[in-house]
């Protein structure tokens, strides 16, 4: 698997946030150690799928910096991204790794060890887990699972696991300790006043 980041930063295009003033200045601060993961709304047309991707991409080259697409892998293949990531809804991990081939880096979403093991069996590359904590950013999760439910799945498998759900800075640490390997966030940068900041105050506590 290609080498990524620590820190991902999920794309936040509801009403009223700019997702590539966000991404730019996280990039500033982050370079090569930021991916950044293409999610659009549910009721986005692949076009605006297709054209926020491909302006992503073209931010995170000159720094080095991953890009991938959730959910829909066919607009990452269309614009070259590096792979991408499926929740529990999309297309199963191993057909998800049919499409994208064997080289992508492909993330896939996981809740309890069982299903982080079979999914890593089906070709996942890594693995989003989570909530670790309460978010708004989405409705209709389950439960957060905090440090304790990280530490059971970086225990099940050998894939780096990216801790998501409520991630700030202060609470980084923790989920380190608990074994992951990195974070993923949303409103953590796209509802900062000062997203550059903020990224650097991510990206040292993941590297403390």
């Amino acid at each position: 698997m290609p080498s990524f980041g620590r820190l991902h930063l999920i794309t936040d295009t509801r009403p009223g946030r700019d997702p590539l003033t966000v991404v730019r200045a996280a990039l500033t601060a982050a370079r090569d150690e930021l991916v950044v993961q293409v999610r659009v709304e549910d009721s986005a047309t692949d076009r605006e799928a297709y054209e926020l991707a491909r302006r992503v991409l073209a931010l995170c080259a000159p720094y080095g910096a991953g890009c991938l697409v959730n959910d829909r892998l066919h607009v990452a293949l269309a614009v070259g991204a590096a792979g991408g990531h499926v929740g529990a809804d999309d297309l199963p991990v191993g057909a998800a790794r049919r499409v994208l081939g064997p080289a992508a880096v492909l993330g896939a979403t996981a809740r309890e060890p069982g299903a982080a093991v079979a999914a890593v069996a089906a070709g996942a590359s890594y693995l989003g887990v989570g909530p670790c904590h309460a978010t708004s950013t989405k409705s209709g999760l389950p439960a957060p699972i905090g440090p304790a439910g990280v530490r059971a799945m970086a225990d099940a498998v050998g894939v780096p696991v990216i801790a998501i759900g409520g991630v700030t800075a202060d609470r980084v640490p923790a989920l380190r300790a608990a074994g992951a390997y990195g974070v993923a966030v949303v409103g953590a940068l796209s509802a900062a006043a000062d997203p550059a900041r903020a990224t650097a105050e991510l990206l040292g506590a993941l590297t403390c």
